[in-house]
Order: structure tokens, then sequence, then C-alpha cells
């Protein structure tokens, strides 16, 4: 009697597997669409980037090609330069978290000031947006726009994440969410240790930075420095003549990749540890 019953019970099981609808999955940006936001250019997509890195590319092609008449110097040139909007774009992502970091200490305090003088935590969280530093005030002005649209605190603080699109906002708007859900009593003295331990480590980041800066400097020099020389090699008739060749266009390429792989080590080495968004 049982053994009819658990059969019937797994094939219902099975055909309820074939007929339920999937579940929708949640899908993560790319790596170029992360790095603009976190760069601060959300409005950029990345089609648009790498447009822009085969349009550079191009670019830089047809003016060698037309200075030197050489398509195998034009190539290696152009695809030299292809990465560099990424490059610039990579910059700009870590000069805003650097930006970011010096200033979320003031803006933590400014919130567990207005904790402790009984606002309540919507409040408190969107006069960041009148009162905050200027750096923050833009993603504050969308929460409070979102926060009085939809009055769903939780919701407002996820397009807060996304406009921060910072590692230090993340654990911030997660802190934020769970003293909304849970309660508590200590959020004000856990912000204010949040913003002790971030001006303590932006300020030894920034001494770490600087002292490591003329390093950085002279690995890009030292990359940059024999494609500026092949560039005024491409002017003399005896150097084209020797690159047009099939052994010159290996040599080419086979430069190209040293220097790519070089540039990307030097730069992984000395770099500080970054923190990742593991709360996104």
């Amino acid at each position: 009697m049982l053994s009819p019953l658990l059969l019937g019970l797994g094939l219902g099981l099975i055909a309820w597997s074939f007929v339920s609808p999937p579940r929708s999955r949640v899908s993560r940006p790319s790596p170029l669409t992360e790095l603009l936001s976190e760069a601060g250019l959300a409005h950029v997509s990345s089609a648009r980037l790498l447009l822009s890195c085969g349009a550079l590319a191009g670019v830089v092609a047809l003016a060698v090609y037309a200075m030197s008449e050489s398509a195998s110097i034009a190539l290696a040139l152009g695809g030299v330069t292809a990465p560099l909007p990424v490059t610039w774009v990579r910059h700009v992502q870590r000069r805003r978290q650097a930006e970011l970091r010096q200033v979320w200490p003031d803006a933590i305090e400014h919130l567990a000031s207005g904790i402790r003088a009984g606002l309540a935590l919507p409040e408190a969280v969107g006069q960041i947006s009148e009162s905050g530093p200027e750096e923050l005030r833009p993603p504050f002005a969308a929460f409070v726009a979102a926060y009085r649209s939809s009055a769903r605190f939780s919701e407002s603080l996820d397009i807060l994440k996304r406009a921060l699109s910072d590692p230090v906002g993340d654990r911030v708007v997660e802190t934020l969410r769970m003293a909304r859900e849970v309660g508590g009593t200590d959020l004000g003295r856990l912000l204010r240790t949040l913003a002790t331990f971030l001006r303590d480590d932006a300020r030894v980041r920034g001494e770490l930075e600087s002292r490591q800066s003329w390093t950085v400097n002279a690995a890009r020099l030292a990359v940059a420095a024999p494609w500026v020389l092949l560039l005024l090699l491409g002017t003399r008739p005896a150097a084209v003549a020797a690159y047009n060749t099939a052994m010159g266009s290996i040599v080419l390429l086979f430069g190209a990749l040293v220097s790519m792989i070089a540039y990307r080590l030097m730069i992984r080495i000395g770099r500080l540890p970054t923190e990742t968004r593991v709360l996104r």
C-alpha cells in the first residue's frame, strides 16, 4: 500500500519539475560594466568603451601608416594603444575610490550624529544629500528621491548601493539595512568605530601610494619608451624596410605581447591590495 503511494508521489514531483516555471536567475553585470560603474561612468556602456578602443587603435594605425607607410609598424602601434581607454577608466576608478575613502569617515560620523540626535534612520541617511561631503551628495540624493516616491527603505538602499558602487558604501548600506530590519542601539557606536578605522586606513594608504608613485611611473615609462622609439624609427626608410619583412612583423608582434604582459605584471606586483565588493 505504501509503495504505490511513494511511487505516485515521486512521479508527481518529476512531472511538476517539467511543468513548473523556471526560476529567474539574477544576471551579474560584465566586468567592464562593473568597472564603469565603479569609476562613476555608469552612463557609458561597455560597448561604447570597446568601440572607443577600436576607434583609437584605428586612428593611431592610420596616422602611423600615413607617416611611415609601414603596415606592420602601424598595426603594432595601433594594437598597443588600443587598451588605453580601459586603462584610463581604471585610473578614474582608482582615483574615485581614493577620493571616497577620504570623505567616507566624515559622512559616517555625520550619519552617526543624526542617529544620536534622534532622527529616523531614513532621515539621517537622506540628510547627507544636503549637508554631507560633495562627492557623496548625488548618490544620497538618488536615495532620497527613491524613498520619497516609494517609501520602501530596502529598495531605496539598493538604489543607493548601485549609485555608490564602492566597497565601503556596500558595507555601510548593509549595516543600515540590518539596523532597520533587526534593530539595536549600537548602530551609532558601530558607525563611529568604522569611521575611525577608515580614517586610519586612508592615512596609511596615502603614505604608501606617495612612496610607490615613482615606481609605477618608472614602469609606465619603461613600457612606453620602446614604442616611442619605434615611432621615431618609422620615419627612416631603412627601418621601415626592415620591419616590412616577415621577420620584422614577428619581432613587432613579439614585442607587443611582451610589453603588455610585462606592464600587467609590473602593475600587479606594485599594486596595493584593494578592497573588493563582496556585498554587492
